[in-house]
């Protein structure tokens, strides 16, 4: 199969320009360039010294893996992937998660992207993706294609298929979803649907979009739980979980708290900051949701983003001695 054309490289502050929503969307346009100039030099193949694989962690009685939305460090990862996966790996993070623009890479980029997580101890379990990625033709047979290369076991859908509204809208994208799943199948591949805060709006007649894809997908389809536009939405994460059991095989764990951005509110606060109840949502991920991994996630705060995703992590190995 042939590969798309690559696009030219994103500047460093595209993505500071736009929403997160419209930097998903745009899985043409990724920074393929960039970063094939940094996996080709002569250390992409080497893993720091200093990086800790996450393998060698201690475990403990019920370990759950933790890992890193990459989109928290858009930015660096852009300037430099396999140094960003580094930095990553040695704060002690055990997964990561590719977004949208991976679309865009060739399968020789991707093998040397697997290899490199490898060395560090990283894995990754699932990617995010439009709605494309699980269209039949060229699209999903290159995602599966870079999944697998990848080890992924979801292909998360962050959007739906253009033009989709109302309640008949988005039951037409869950007969794509419900397709998806059995096409994935025979390929050891899942597919889901990761919330944003859009997906909690009332449609016509009442009930939101995120109960309709619940109700009408099968239940191996993933409902991926990103916990702070829930709450932005006046959502209860929790009751959510307990009403979806086994479908919430991860969850985003990005907080957020009433205000704005110029305050340092609303999704600048970095993990525990906000008001999420955070002992809750992990009790009910755990015990009914059937969470298999973590993602820490976060759109920036007043921080560098590498500090960022070291101050998140730490701020969740602390609440978890306490769970």
């Amino acid at each position: 199969m042939s590969s798309p054309s690559i696009a030219p490289p994103v500047p460093r502050n595209f993505s500071s320009c736009l929403s997160r929503r419209q930097f998903l969307a745009l899985t043409s346009i990724a920074p393929a360039t960039v970063l094939a100039t940094s996996l080709t030099s002569p250390v992409f193949g080497a893993t720091s010294p200093s990086a800790t694989p996450a393998a060698n962690m201690p475990k403990a009685a019920k370990r759950i893996p933790i890992g890193l939305e990459l989109y928290s460090v858009r930015n660096e990862l852009v300037r430099n992937l396999p140094d960003t996966l580094r930095a990553v790996a040695k704060m002690g993070y055990e997964a990561v998660e590719f977004y949208s623009p991976y679309a865009s890479w060739t399968f020789p980029f991707a093998k040397g992207v697997r290899t490199l997580i490898d060395d560090l101890g990283l894995r990754c379990y699932s990617t995010h993706n439009g709605a494309q990625s699980i269209m039949p033709g060229e699209s999903m047979a290159k995602a599966i294609e870079l999944n697998q290369i990848l080890g992924a076991r979801h292909i998360i859908i962050a959007s739906p298929p253009r033009d989709t509204t109302g309640v008949e809208g988005w039951k037409r994208a869950c007969e794509l979803f419900s397709q998806a799943v059995e096409q994935l199948k025979p390929h050891g591949l899942a597919t889901g649907y990761h919330n944003h805060q859009t997906e909690w709006k009332t449609l016509e007649g009442g009930g939101h979009i995120m109960n309709v894809i619940a109700t009408h997908t099968p239940p191996e389809f993933v409902l991926q739980l990103d916990v702070g536009t829930a709450l932005e939405a006046g959502v209860d994460p929790v009751a959510w979980i307990k009403s979806n059991p086994g479908r919430i095989k991860s969850v985003h764990l990005k907080d957020w708290t009433p205000g704005s951005k110029a305050e340092e509110k609303a999704y600048r606060v970095l993990f525990g900051e906000g008001v999420a109840p955070w002992r809750e949502i992990i009790a009910a991920a755990e015990s009914v949701g059937g969470v298999e991994y973590y993602l820490l996630e976060q759109e920036g705060s007043r921080f560098p983003e590498i500090e960022t995703a070291q101050r998140c992590l730490d701020l969740w190995r602390a609440l978890r001695k306490k769970v």
